[in-house]
């Protein structure tokens, strides 16, 4: 790994050494992205058997999973894997349910009362990639606060694999989270099948889930046009930025940055550490483990564009942080919490030495799906919330309206919405000509 010293660079080496590897959605993966949508809006589930024999080189006769399929799934597993997913379950439920958004009534002053109410989305698809490994970690971090949500449809869609079966980890993992519709579609197909229906797949409001470049360009495309679908949130490559001084240990850092590197050529991960010597230390270890690795082709590529910085002080570290705005923070340090207070532009934290990031990603309890590419500076990760619509309510009684509505009124004549103004005069009128008889 590149090693920089960060009081030395310029205000443009400093951005180069910020700067994360090119995500832009390409014109050429947009214009696929639509062609494939347009397809499945007009040719529906004949359109998706045909993806699935041109590009994932499979015949599928069902595209939805069958109960068979479903206990087949289970019996592949051994009971230490279904014991771990139910495990990580729990603790994801555990948290969500704590952070589920609760309604509020109010009156704002003598017969004004305001209330948010919280309803649930109605149909939300589900999308868990199955590109370079299953991932049913993603079907948990979707499915759970789906269902804590209350949301009636949960659909998920995944790619089949080579025998036309969708991973068995996935299947059992969306079972246990009270998934009944798995459909074994992948790619931007499967996003334009969720966001417009087929014949076979029910039409959904929002969609959620990473996926690669086809499946990004797809959700961006379909949540542009009325007719399609929400999307969660924006997303791209996964990426870790650690804080450590001289209390760091070099082989926990060296194996957290290779934990995010490993995703995606893409990845990046970033050191910024007060010790020279820690940075060495670390540039070895990463040298050295990742020989072990199995993913070493795709870190050989995403390493080349990770790089250790370091700086003078924490306050220092803690800046470059800020201004980078991570999808994790990893804070290696020995009084972590004291640097806590100071984070405002990160998707998820991790304190200490003994909290490696693979922690959150699977069985701690928070959620793994984060906002990446510098968007933690103004989104969040996912939560219940994202999952429900808060609506507002109003009531006024007769004595309310006749002591507010004529702020109503001037406000209306100020913006010079004379029809906003009458609504409330024509009221106020009636009210007067009530108070008189």
């Amino acid at each position: 790994m590149q090693i920089l010293e960060w009081q030395t660079l310029n205000p443009e080496e400093r951005r180069a050494a910020l700067s994360r590897p090119t995500a832009r959605l390409e014109s050429q993966t947009l214009a696929e992205a639509q062609a494939i949508i347009d397809t499945v809006r007009a040719q529906g589930d004949a359109a998706l058997r045909r993806y699935a024999r041109e590009l994932d080189h499979i015949e599928l006769e069902e595209l939805q999973v069958t109960g068979a399929e479903f206990a087949a799934a289970r019996a592949q597993l051994q009971p230490a894997q279904i014991t771990a997913l139910e495990r990580a379950i729990d603790n994801v439920e555990r948290f969500h349910r704590a952070s589920e958004p609760t309604p509020v009534a109010l009156e704002v002053q003598p017969g004004v009362r305001c209330e948010r109410l919280i309803r649930p989305i109605d149909a939300v698809g589900l999308y868990v990639p199955a590109g370079s490994a299953p991932l049913p970690s993603t079907v948990i971090m979707l499915a759970v606060p789906a269902r804590i949500a209350g949301c009636p449809q949960r659909l998920l869609c995944t790619p089949p694999q080579r025998d036309a079966r969708a991973s068995p980890a996935v299947l059992v993992a969306a079972e246990l989270c009270g998934i009944e519709q798995v459909f074994k579609i992948g790619g931007a197909q499967a996003i334009a099948a969720l966001a417009y229906g087929s014949e076979s797949v029910p039409k959904v409001c929002k969609i959620f889930g990473p996926g690669n470049a086809w499946v990004t360009a797809a959700k961006q495309l379909v949540a542009a046009d009325p007719a399609g679908a929400a999307l969660d949130l924006p997303a791209g490559p996964s990426e870790v930025l650690v804080i450590a001084d001289d209390s760091g240990r070099a082989d926990f850092i060296a194996a957290d940055l290779l934990a995010q590197a490993e995703h995606d050529p893409n990845a990046q991960a970033l050191l910024v550490t007060t010790s020279r010597q820690l940075a060495q230390q670390v540039a070895a270890a990463v040298a050295q483990q990742m020989a072990t690795l199995s993913r070493r082709s795709i870190l050989q590529q995403s390493i080349a564009s990770s790089r250790i910085l370091i700086a003078p002080d924490l306050a220092t570290a803690l800046g470059i942080s800020e201004r980078y705005a991570p999808e994790h923070l990893i804070l290696e340090t020995r009084a972590p919490r004291a640097l806590l207070e100071q984070v405002r532009n990160a998707g998820s934290v991790f304190l200490g030495h003994w909290s490696p990031e693979p922690m959150g990603d699977y069985c701690s309890g928070t959620n793994h799906v984060l906002p990446t590419y510098g968007h933690a500076r103004a989104y969040s990760g996912l939560s219940v919330f994202d999952f429900t619509r808060r609506m507002t309510v109003q009531e006024l009684s007769a004595e309310g309206l006749r002591d507010l509505g004529p702020t109503a009124v001037t406000l209306a004549r100020l913006e010079g919405l004379d029809a906003h103004a009458a609504a409330v005069e024509l009221r106020l009128e009636a009210l007067r000509h009530e108070h008189a008889a």
